[in-house]
């Protein structure tokens, strides 16, 4: 799947707002992947990344997840490990509100990554958190069963396919 989010935007402009939305520009690119596409999945999650260790563990054919984890720079929620099990099992691409660690070996694996920063501390494991619920961070709410758009420019939210 090729495509450029500025031309996403330039094709969708009628509908800007509407049915595109543009997440502010606050992710780092990680992985070896710089464009991915998919449908949303989504995590609400703190400082516990149990609940991505679950999800990742599924299959990803075609999906996108997006992790909530309050914007948190004190533990990473995705790590190497977590990063080769999601692209193992399909996932295109995972959008965290919050830090990874293991940039250098993410970074030669085959899937797209967006994330605040990186820290070398791994999280806490309580299981916690909620699944497949509307998060808002970055200015858009990301509905599951969206879809998204990543590469170099950005980040999209559509509420239908646009490819």
């Amino acid at each position: 799947m090729s495509f450029k989010t500025p031309d996403l935007c330039d094709e969708f402009e009628a509908e800007l707002g509407l049915s595109v939305r543009v997440v502010a520009p606050m992710f780092q690119p990680y992985g070896g992947r710089p464009s991915f596409a998919g449908e949303i999945v989504t995590l609400k999650i703190f400082e516990d990344n149990s609940l991505v260790r679950a999800a990742v563990g599924e299959n990803g054919r075609g999906k996108v997840l997006v992790i909530d984890g309050g914007g948190s720079l004190r533990c990473a929620l995705v790590g190497d490990q977590l990063a080769i099990l999601a692209h193992s099992n399909g996932w295109e691409g995972m959008v965290v509100y919050g830090c990874i660690r293991d940039s250098g070996d993410i970074n030669g694996i085959d899937i797209g990554i967006r994330a605040l920063n990186t820290h070398p501390q791994k999280s806490i494991k309580k299981g916690v958190g909620d699944r497949n619920l509307a998060v808002t961070f970055g200015g858009v709410t990301f509905h599951p069963g969206e879809w998204l758009y990543a590469d170099e420019d950005g980040v999209l939210v559509s509420a239908k396919p646009l490819l």
